[in-house]
């Protein structure tokens, strides 16, 4: 974490409003994970990179990505379309980071939505990054921005809402999409679960002036203190899921039960070279994708 909190980048002085809705990294190559292009890097990578798109004015998203998601992305084309949109897709689970090696990433490592969360929150202090929470309740915002002035005692929090549980109404996402670019806001954080919170980012990303959209999910819930994270040895050996499971069981029984399984079978298969899973080669912009490669 000390290089994280090292990082010093020039406060983004200009806003570009009017370019394309995502723009492909040109410098982080994917992998194709069961059809899902994720980028290959660790957590400082990340970091560095989304600092200097912040800092550069470019626009986009980013997925962070389990396998709970890419098995989401298989169900649903537009889904896996959103994902292989995204500015970033990061290996938010220990499988995908041990596919990212498979396929000859050895330096690859987890990027889990909450410690990218509070090394962004760090690392943007000395710029003076600007950072807008979407999601979770009033009770768990108000405990959130406390929980990141703790991690960052000088982050600027300049906005929060937190959405109904229903569909906003066009006029209703008009005026978020209003209240966050009168925020001055640099990253937008947005903590639902997935794939809704990818699903709101790709469609709010046009409205948006803000450099970076990042959904996080249950990174609100850490940081606030309202759920407890896996220890970090069962994190580190893709035990994550035992844990919370054991925390959660009726909420998680049946999507592990769903989840686990198919993925295991479906990576065999294409570890194997018995099934392919193509991406298209260009991003929705018409610029080609990062080079994306499989085992």
């Amino acid at each position: 974490m000390a290089e994280i909190n090292s990082l010093t980048v020039a406060h983004p002085l200009e806003r570009r409003s009017g370019g394309p809705a995502s723009v492909p990294p040109a410098t982080v190559a994917r992998v194709n994970v069961l059809g899902v292009a994720v980028s290959a890097l660790d957590l400082g990578r990340a970091v560095r990179r989304i600092l200097a798109a912040v800092a550069a004015g470019e626009r986009g998203y980013v997925c962070v990505c389990g396998a709970h998601g890419v098995i989401e992305c298989r169900d649903d084309e537009a889904l896996r379309q959103i994902h292989n949109d995204a500015f970033l897709v990061t290996p938010d689970g220990m499988p995908l980071v041990w596919a990212l090696r498979q396929a000859g990433h050895e330096d690859a490592g987890r990027v889990y939505g909450p410690d990218l969360m509070a090394a962004l929150v760090r690392a943007g202090q000395d710029a003076g990054l600007r950072h807008y929470l979407y999601g979770a309740t009033d009770e768990t915002l108000a405990a959130l921005r406390d929980g990141l002035s703790r991690i960052a005692p000088a982050a600027r929090i300049v906005g929060s809402f937190s959405p109904p549980f229903r569909p906003l109404t066009g006029e209703e996402e008009e005026a978020v999409a209003t209240a966050i670019d009168v925020s001055g806001a640099d990253i937008v954080w947005v903590g639902l679960s997935t794939p809704k919170q990818e699903r709101w980012m790709a469609r709010m990303r046009p409205l948006l002036g803000a450099p970076m959209l990042i959904g996080v999910g249950a990174a609100f819930d850490f940081h606030a203190g309202r759920k407890r994270q896996a220890p970090r040895v069962l994190q580190t050996r893709g035990l994550e899921w035992a844990f919370r499971l054991a925390s959660e069981p009726r909420r998680l029984a049946r999507r592990y039960g769903r989840v686990v399984p198919r993925y295991l079978y479906l990576r065999s298969l294409q570890r194997l070279g018995l099934k392919s899973f193509p991406i298209a080669e260009t991003h929705r912009s018409g610029a080609p994708l990062p080079r994306i490669s499989s085992e």
